[in-house]
């Protein structure tokens, strides 16, 4: 029996969803229940096509325990962000420098991180709101590969629907009460904003960034050393990720969150392995599975909710006469000979 699924997050979904959030409480997933119901209802429309501007669509994917309750709970979740940075919400960020200075006078050499905004109204795909329950974290399901592969499986199917550059922003260290070191001492001097605070707000608005942060280059080592730290590092809980990200293409791309100091890592989307390997085949028969056959996530989209549903499942290439798929999984997404389907091979 299949005891994990992934679909797209639909209308319904909100409280759970909201109970997922409370593990990251992240600019892309807070733990507000007024922000979760508008995630919800965007990935709802993202799914269905009813936003028909591809750029501001933003596709959620919860992974669901189908073991508990009647229709399951959802465990995890992740998405992507059609286009980060549009016309009247630019994509932020702080370009990471290093400067040298010399005086032949007095024979002193100085090396200097100096950190310049930029912004960007045409910019990247983002991924990102990855979060696994604590409990689903362990194991040899394989849960958070999952939950974070399906995202290039769905880029490489809908390709013309997302940028060329793929951007991962990923949590700098923070103190466990989530204070960021260097929102106190850059941000909160020109805000007189709380870090939670600016970060919810700058989900819909962007001006005050705007506005209000400083133009022109700041000098790092003018900050307190504990915000000098911070800047492009990666905190313990997102190092699992940094590894992966790398492992398929991913580079630091010496740019940082404004608030926070977060490295953000990008790629063009055909440097992507996991896109690469992403294909397209033909369902062809149920199968008994042996040790020996490869094991995926196995997807296909539908017209109605939930739009598009994805399992993790052993196949065998059978050449012209598609993909063996394994018993259960193909009864599980009542798939028939022929069937489109999208798979992604999993380590």
């Amino acid at each position: 029996m299949i005891s994990f699924e992934i679909r797209a997050a639909v209308t319904g979904d909100e409280e759970q969803l909201l109970s997922v959030a409370r593990h990251l409480n992240s600019v892309n997933l807070p733990n507000n229940r007024d922000a979760i119901h508008e995630i919800v209802a965007e990935s709802h429309r993202s799914f269905s096509g009813a936003i028909q501007d591809p750029r501001l669509r933003q596709y959620v994917f919860v992974l669901v325990d189908l073991t508990k309750g009647g229709k399951g709970a959802i465990v995890g979740t992740s998405m992507i962000i059609a286009q980060l940075g549009r016309r009247g919400v630019p994509y932020i960020y702080f370009d990471v420098l290093d400067e040298e200075k010399y005086s032949a006078t007095i024979d002193k050499h100085f090396h200097h991180t100096v950190l310049r905004i930029g912004y960007s109204y045409n910019g990247p795909t983002e991924i990102g709101g990855l979060v696994l329950m604590p409990d689903y974290r362990k194991g040899t399901d394989k849960l958070g590969t999952m939950i974070s592969y399906v995202r290039f499986l769905y880029m490489a199917a809908r390709h013309d629907l997302f940028q060329r550059e793929i951007l991962a922003e990923l949590m700098p260290p923070l103190d466990p009460d989530g204070t960021s070191h260097l929102w106190e001492a850059l941000g909160r001097k020109f805000t007189d904003m709380s870090y939670a605070e600016a970060d919810l707000l700058s989900k819909k608005n962007k001006e005050f960034i705007k506005a209000l942060f400083p133009e022109g280059t700041i000098y790092a080592s003018l900050l307190p050393e504990d915000a000098q730290r911070v800047i492009g590092k990666v905190g313990a809980q997102t190092r699992g990720v940094e590894k992966l990200l790398r492992r398929i293409g991913f580079r630091y791309a010496h740019r940082v969150d404004p608030f926070d100091g977060g490295p953000h890592f990008t790629a063009h989307m055909d440097e992507i392995s996991l896109v690469r390997d992403t294909r397209k085949a033909s369902a062809g028969r149920p199968i008994e599975p042996s040790p020996s056959d490869p094991k995926g996530i196995l997807a296909l989209e539908h017209p109605e909710p939930p739009y598009f549903r994805a399992v993790a499942a052993s196949f065998r290439d059978e050449g012209e006469r598609g993909l063996a798929i394994a018993e259960d999984a193909w009864e599980h997404l009542s798939l028939q000979p022929l069937t489109p389907i999208w798979i992604l091979p999993m380590p």
